[in-house]
């Protein structure tokens, strides 16, 4: 090998050494920087504080503050419980929406209301959410209990000749509780109003018939006109085909609800009860609105000569056996609709009896 190249092999393994050193440098250094970060203790994590929210941005619904809180301002002494009535057929019940003993005995108006069958009167309440209304118009409202040793399906006997008048009756029983609460509570005698739905709305129609001293005003919601069956087989003709009932000899005012979708009580039994509770006034005026309140419906009112209503006939487009308005998380209720407790209550609080408590 010459002289010359060897110098050139001698500085090709100098410049190949020097490469080495920085390759092996710079890995050092990577080894050295893992080493750290693996080793070091990890810096502590600051939360950031975060500010509770106000109470008052809470929700303000009924469920959150509860029924005491959402009561109306003016009505403060409300409580709902259980009142025992003893009758001729049995211990029976009601339930009472009304003044407690502490608060101030103010007279005020009482609703009585008939559930439908296989309801409880808790049910129907929540179905209609007439508790509500109670507290923004300051009424009393009581639930008579049916039972099932006296309807298998809890439902009121409106179909029997002896549960559709006076005497030893199912009327005479309800008319009992509805004194029983003017005797113990501060009700305004002349404002006593009765409404049910469905067999309980054929009883209260019934029951308004038959003591219309006691009652003002009547409200049936997806119910049957007084004498629409006289046994168990009619009451199933009826509900299915309608009835005309029979004529009534008192004037009555009264307001109906139904349905012109409802597959248990026809609609026609609605236009009876209208037919029949118009043709004991005189001289009536009708007009016919149609509107939209969550749902398509046509109301029918039938005014005297002092214009105040006497008879209104609400048929909802598309609704079946349901309390319109009400509480769509009970079986017969739903949300869409005129609000039928709302309407039955202003209609009622128009009415007052010229002379009270007269059978």
């Amino acid at each position: 090998m010459s002289y010359q190249s060897l110098r050139r092999s001698l500085s090709t393994a100098t410049k190949l050494l020097r490469r080495s050193r920085k390759a092996a440098l710079a890995l050092q250094k990577r080894a050295v920087k893992a080493v750290q970060l693996v080793t070091a203790k990890p810096k502590p994590v600051r939360a950031r504080p975060t500010k509770a929210k106000p109470k008052s941005m809470a929700p303000k619904s009924a469920a959150y503050l509860g029924p005491a809180a959402a009561k109306s301002p003016t009505v403060k002494d409300m409580i709902f419980k259980t009142c025992p009535f003893p009758t001729a057929r049995g211990n029976r019940s009601y339930k009472l929406y009304g003044p407690d003993a502490a608060g101030p005995p103010v007279p005020r108006p009482l609703l009585i209301m008939l559930h439908g069958c296989s309801q409880s009167a808790d049910d129907f309440a929540r179905a209609t959410g007439m508790n509500r209304q109670a507290d923004d118009m300051g009424f009393i409202v009581a639930y008579p209990i049916q039972t099932q040793q006296a309807n298998r399906n809890k439902c009121w006997n409106w179909y029997r000749p002896v549960d559709q008048g006076r005497g030893n009756t199912e009327p005479a029983m309800i008319v009992g509780m509805t004194r029983d609460i003017m005797a113990h509570h501060p009700v305004d005698r002349s404002r006593v109003y009765i409404a049910g739905f469905s067999a309980g709305g054929a009883t209260a129609v019934a029951i308004a018939a038959a003591y219309p001293g006691i009652y003002a005003a009547v409200g049936v919601h997806s119910g049957l006109p007084v004498g629409a069956a006289r046994a168990g087989l009619s009451a199933l003709v009826a509900m299915r085909a309608g009835s005309a009932g029979v004529q009534l000899s008192v004037p009555m005012p009264t307001i109906i609800f139904h349905g012109d979708d409802d597959a248990v009580v026809n609609p026609r039994n609605g236009r009876a009860l209208a037919a029949r509770a118009v043709a004991t006034f005189p001289a009536l005026t009708k007009t016919v609105k149609n509107g939209k309140s969550a749902g398509v419906f046509q109301k029918t009112t039938y005014r005297g000569p002092n214009r105040k209503s006497c008879c209104e006939y609400w048929t909802i487009a598309g609704a079946g056996h349901v309390w319109s308005g009400g509480n769509p998380a009970e079986r017969f209720a739903q949300a869409t609709g005129p609000d039928a407790s709302a309407e039955m209550v202003r209609f009622f609080l128009q009415h007052r009896l010229a002379v009270a408590g007269i059978d």
